[in-house]
């Protein structure tokens, strides 16, 4: 796979979050959205205060990633800057970030309590379209939270 560069193949997009008669309600994705690029599934993926998930990268899947509970710092490797790119998301910035095939991430919970991640996929969870390395990988020092 070739390099790439992290700006070109991340996207950041605002949501609306609406308040309502027992909680607020979080936008996600619609078909009209930037970043929608079909539908294979919506799945969640918690990281506990302090814990880290890292290295992966899809070589199909596009991902929206949105963190509707908690706050979680997202790191992307830039392979063709040799940089890291970091976008910490969560209820108090909620957003969608989309992410394209080739980019390699790992991401790490940041508040206490729950940290949910939600990711609406153009496709299916498929092992074989994935690629991970160890969290030692890459030379980036995951913080003490």
């Amino acid at each position: 796979m070739r390099s790439i560069v992290v700006e070109d193949y991340v996207g950041i997009s605002s949501l609306s979050v609406f308040d309502a008669v027992g909680g607020p309600v979080f936008r996600g994705m619609r078909v009209t959205d930037q970043g929608f690029a079909g539908f294979g599934e919506l799945y969640f993926s918690e990281v506990c205060y302090g814990g880290v998930k890292a290295w992966k990268r899809h070589t199909d899947m596009t991902m929206n990633l949105m963190v509707p509970v908690g706050s979680v710092k997202f790191v992307f490797y830039d392979e063709a800057a040799n940089k890291f790119v970091e976008h910490v998301i969560g209820r108090q910035r909620y957003c969608r970030m989309t992410v394209l095939p080739g980019v390699w991430f790992g991401f790490q919970g940041f508040s206490k309590g729950t940290n949910l991640i939600a990711n609406f996929s153009n496709i299916t969870h498929d092992p074989k379209e994935v690629q991970v390395r160890d969290i030692d990988s890459f030379n980036y020092q995951w913080p003490e939270v």
